[in-house]
């Protein structure tokens, strides 16, 4: 009987905790966090002041986490993509994989895009706690790279990196932009049509001369 009122508490507990990254990450999407109080978020949390201290330390914390929280959503569903990919497939397939988390945000509009702009935002400059998500972004650059290589043999390690990263960063700014706006605006394919050769370029860059 102990054993069932310990796993009920706990299981009260994480549902508690998942209701607050729910509320924390739409007052994030519609008002950045220097708009997110305190007492409207537990509110449409329906919990209390105690379970925010008690899950988390703190109202910053919270932010973070559930900021945390859709960047790793978002690289999950990137690994996805990359991970179908063929290490034959063209710079384009590469691309089309690589943006596709981020174009059907765009597609989506509304808190979606909220999210991604409100992770760009702070992803610029983020939390120390958010060294656990490296070996996600590990794996998008090595995924990548399975089909850089292959396409660019000429182009060492480094600088196939530095172009995935570089690629990364334009689809930040483009959640931040008000071209992603505009974007969002638009069908799914015609984002697809618009967005995927440029990060195509971006990966290929220029052919290096003699």
């Amino acid at each position: 009987m102990r054993e069932q009122k310990t796993d009920l508490r706990r299981e009260t507990g994480q549902r508690t905790r998942e209701r607050l990254l729910a509320a924390a990450l739409e007052l994030l999407a519609q008002r950045g966090q220097e708009g997110v109080t305190l007492r409207e978020l537990t509110e449409n949390a329906g919990a209390n002041v105690a379970a925010v201290s008690y899950h988390f330390g703190s109202l910053k914390a919270l932010c973070h986490a559930a900021i945390e929280q859709a960047l790793e959503r978002y690289l999950d569903a990137q690994i996805q993509e990359l991970v179908a990919v063929e290490s034959t497939a063209t710079l384009q397939d590469l691309a089309a994989a690589f943006t596709r988390p981020m174009i059907r945000a765009l597609a989506a509009g509304g808190q979606d895009l909220a999210v991604m702009r409100t992770v760009a935002r702070v992803g610029i400059d983020p939390p120390a706690g958010w060294d656990r998500l490296n070996e996600k972004f590990d794996r998008t650059r090595a995924e990548s790279l399975r089909v850089l290589t292959n396409h660019l043999p000429e182009i060492d390690e480094q600088e196939l990196i530095f172009r995935t990263r570089c690629a990364a960063g334009l689809l930040n700014w483009l959640a931040l932009a008000p071209i992603g706006a505009e974007l969002a605006a638009a069908p799914t394919a015609e984002i697809e049509r618009l967005l995927v050769p440029v990060v195509a370029g971006a990966f290929h860059g220029h052919e290096h001369t003699a």
